[in-house]
């Protein structure tokens, strides 16, 4: 029999005691025999690597020397791990005692599976899919992200209707499964980041480099969800629309980018404006700045950014039309019924 792969369950964690007490007993029950679990710290205020040393010894723990976000506190974080498969959790989640080894063996079995994510369910409303992942990411034409069971902001039901092993465009960084050498080839998660969107822009740049992300039902999670930037937080609606603008630049064609990165410019700052009349004056200011951002790192900080080999069309997990148009001009708001057998490039 051969031996298991290692694996080690990075949990990033910033001033999330309370996740900590919370849910890690679920991550220490898991039943996966070679596993490690490590809480890497973002130079915490709340006495979490206290709390840790003091009633969780055997649980590792790096300390970083300030709050690094979660692209590069990850990235100092996983210099300091080996093991073949790193597991990206966050605080907020609780696992099922068996939820690592349907995704090993997955992995396991197909050498080009470079990353994979479970089901992810809310833990509020544990029959609902939740925000950050769902069953699968996808994206449109356009650059605009969304999941099997999540089309912006509404989540489906689970009934089972994503139960099956699909190719997928991009793992949630919620609870992400990625080969170790794999993730350091590629240069890990880009740092300009912060947070926000780093976990789809590092699965675009895994398939340029010719592998496959998966989501594997099998696995499943429980995610409370903006645990610790909430969804609609400012700051977090800022990252999310300048990451979304550089993840498009970094990957996309040229010849695509001519003409979408105009459109998509036009887009959100017409939708930005519409917000004006619905007295969101503050949402609209974030996505002006953030539209600044996008540019000062186009003109000024290219040079930090991790970029791919090749830029190329990827065919897994695209929608080929407007998610917009689909949510708000057809009125489809499950996944079932956008994607269909010709939704692909």
């Amino acid at each position: 029999m051969n031996a298991l792969s290692s694996v080690a369950i990075v949990i990033l964690n910033y001033n999330g005691k309370h996740f900590l007490e919370q849910f890690l007993p679920s991550v220490l029950q898991s039943t996966y025999t070679n596993k490690r679990i490590i809480v890497a710290d973002n130079a915490s205020t709340d006495q979490s690597v206290h709390w840790l040393k003091q009633y969780y010894p055997s649980i590792e723990v790096i300390q970083l020397p300030s709050n690094y976000g979660f692209a590069k506190g990850y990235n100092e974080a996983l210099k300091q791990v080996q093991a073949d498969y790193y597991v990206l959790l966050n605080s907020d989640v609780e696992v099922q005692p068996e939820w690592i080894e349907p995704i090993i063996n997955l992995m396991e079995q197909d050498i080009t599976i470079a990353a994979c994510q479970p089901k992810i369910l809310s833990y509020k409303q544990r029959n609902m899919f939740e925000y950050a992942g769902a069953c699968g990411g996808w994206i449109d034409t356009f650059g605009y992200p969304f999941a099997r069971g999540r089309v912006l902001n509404i989540c489906e039901e689970d009934k089972g209707q994503y139960n099956d092993v699909e190719t997928i465009f991009w793992a949630s960084g919620a609870a992400m499964f990625i080969r170790s050498t794999i993730y350091h080839q590629l240069g890990g998660l880009d740092n300009y980041f912060f947070a926000h969107q780093e976990e789809i822009d590092l699965c675009w740049r895994i398939q340029l480099a010719g592998y496959t992300v998966k989501s594997c039902p099998l696995s499943i999670i429980y995610h409370v969800g903006g645990g610790t930037m909430s969804y609609t937080d400012k700051r977090k609606v800022w990252l999310n629309h300048r990451n979304n603008l550089i993840m498009l630049c970094k990957n996309m064609p040229i010849t695509t980018l001519l003409w979408l990165i105009p459109f998509r410019i036009w887009l959100d700052g017409t939708y930005a404006l519409i917000n004006i009349f619905k007295g969101n004056i503050t949402y609209t200011l974030i996505v002006i700045k953030a539209q600044f951002g996008f540019f000062k790192w186009l003109l000024f900080y290219r040079q930090k950014s991790v970029f791919p080999q090749k830029r190329r069309k990827i065919y897994n997990g695209v929608f080929k039309g407007s998610l917009v148009w689909q949510f708000f001009g057809k009125k489809k708001k499950y996944f079932s019924e956008i994607v269909n057998k010709t939704s692909f490039f």
